[in-house]
């Protein structure tokens, strides 16, 4: 299935021990590219995530924001630092002793001082944190990748319209090729009878003449191998891999093939339709920029 490059997808679960919330946006790129925001004290949770979405996407840039909040107080040690406490005790002794105001220090304010009191929780079990985050990560991949395939689905019936519009050209210019040929024999006789007049004409060498011509301007190998290239584009839209550099490749392919084409014609009408076959395949390479 086709995917785009572009998604959204975000969920939230809030449990008595936790509250999780996992957020995945993506945009083009030409390759994987991941970066990722976690609170602070969870970066072993970056190297998981990165690991854990490159074996469900293939090409993007994506970022990853979650959010880990503990609810449950668990092991909590509360710790005095009683150094830093005597020394607030005695610098307020000493301004009450110098400039006569009360002293009314208690505990209570000194614990509210800066660092006076640390609280320590024990080490969280990574492996729980990670199981935890992951179940909330997997709904929001889930939207993330339906958004992404939903999208995949309107560019590829974009594309197959375009293509299809492409092989109607290509049909119009395999009708038209072979009677530049005949215009342009009927052309060069005329212009021979016009030139000289009663004197007999070789119409083998005017056979000869609209041989090379038609030589010259042939199309039927380009056009051959375009409608070969569109099969296989075809073909690579229903895989359910990838496809995206290589459907680029293909299209420069195809304006390979339409430039040749658009070189040898010698006729207007031709040249006009090799450029609405330009333009569609330049709306097409536009639009496979974003397939993953």
């Amino acid at each position: 299935m086709v995917r785009s490059m572009t998604g959204f997808g975000r969920c939230e679960r809030v449990t008595s021990s936790h509250a999780i919330a996992v957020e995945i946006k993506s945009v083009n790129h030409r390759y994987f590219e991941f970066s990722s925001r976690v609170p602070r004290g969870y970066g072993f949770l970056e190297e998981k995530l990165k690991s854990y979405l490159q074996t469900k996407v293939s090409r993007g840039k994506v970022d990853v924001y979650v959010s880990y909040e503990t609810l449950e107080d668990g092991d909590v040690q509360v710790q005095v630092n009683h150094d830093l406490a005597r020394g607030y005790a005695e610098a307020l002794h000493e301004l009450s002793r110098r400039y006569g105001v009360k002293e009314d220090l208690s505990a209570t304010a000194l614990s509210r001082y800066p660092d006076v009191l640390t609280v320590h929780r024990s080490p969280e079990d990574e492996g729980k944190v990670w199981e935890a985050v992951r179940e909330v990560l997997d709904e929001a991949l889930a939207s993330f990748l339906a958004m992404r395939e939903a999208e995949g689905v309107r560019l590829k019936e974009d594309v197959l319209l375009r293509a299809g519009t492409i092989l109607d050209i290509v049909e119009k210019i395999e009708e038209r090729s072979p009677r530049t040929v005949e215009e342009y024999r009927a052309k060069l006789l005329a212009r021979l009878t016009e030139m000289l007049g009663d004197v007999k004409i070789d119409e083998q060498r005017i056979l000869t003449e609209a041989a090379i011509f038609a030589d010259k301007v042939a199309v039927a190998e380009e056009t051959v191998r375009l409608r070969s290239h569109f099969t296989q584009f075809s073909k690579m839209l229903e895989s359910h891999e990838a496809v995206g550099r290589k459907l680029d490749f293909i299209v420069q392919e195809m304006n390979r093939e339409a430039n040749t084409i658009g070189s040898k014609a010698s006729d207007s009408e031709i040249a006009y339709m090799v450029v609405d076959i330009k333009a569609e395949i330049e709306k097409i390479r536009e639009q496979i920029q974003n397939i993953e």
